[in-house]
């Protein structure tokens, strides 16, 4: 069909170098949120609207990790309370380590390693272990200055933000992963268990993080 038949008379009156221009910038962008669905790449929704966590939304950690978690699930959000939640995403620790890995002939540090390790565990609204507590890892390698120690330590704290970030990608991704989601709907979808029960009923789920 003539382009002229689908478009007002208005458009038509638009320069057609900014016309095309404009045109191709609507089509990309309209391509690029329907390719992503407007959820992070590679994750799904999560199985459960109601979460609490006693990660604090005060550090720049948690606030992240609650809002990467809302744009990849909008449907869910966060409670004050384990009573008002259908699933409960709980910190067990949430490590920074930094040590030393070269040292040059005047005893100075070359290279830094860095560390940060985070292990939790998510439980469905009784309680009942949905994921076993999980650790993930992020290491980074940096190289290091004496004679610009105020320059390399905010570069330091830059790359740990950034190592945080993507820790919670892994995190998001894995409570949003196929296994994850089956244990959830199928833990949730039992009555009262003992521990000795979940153990002889429910299938073993634990894997190796993403």
């Amino acid at each position: 069909m003539h382009l002229a038949r689908l478009l007002p008379s208005s458009a038509l009156s638009v320069p057609a170098p900014r016309f095309w221009g404009l045109a191709g910038l609507i089509i990309l962008l309209s391509f690029f949120l329907t390719a992503c669905g407007f959820h992070l790449k590679g994750i799904a929704p999560l199985p459960f609207n109601a979460i609490y966590t006693n990660i604090t939304d005060n550090s720049a950690f948690g606030a992240n990790l609650r809002r990467t978690l809302l744009a990849s699930s909008p449907q869910s959000r966060f409670v004050e309370s384990p009573q008002e939640a259908q699933a409960i995403l709980r910190q067990l620790s949430l490590n920074r380590n930094q040590r030393e890995i070269s040292i040059n002939a005047k005893g100075q540090v070359e290279e830094y390693e860095l560390q940060l390790t985070f292990t939790f565990e998510l439980l469905d609204a009784k309680g009942r272990v949905v994921l076993p507590p999980t650790t993930l890892d992020v290491i980074r390698e940096v190289p290091y200055d004496a004679e610009a120690v105020q320059a390399k330590d905010s570069e330091i704290e830059m790359i740990f933000r950034d190592m945080e970030q993507s820790l919670i990608n892994r995190i998001v991704r894995r409570l949003s992963s196929p296994d994850v989601t089956s244990a959830y709907l199928f833990i949730s979808s039992q009555p009262e268990l003992s521990s000795i029960e979940e153990l002889e009923l429910l299938p073993n789920r634990q894997q190796a993080p993403l």
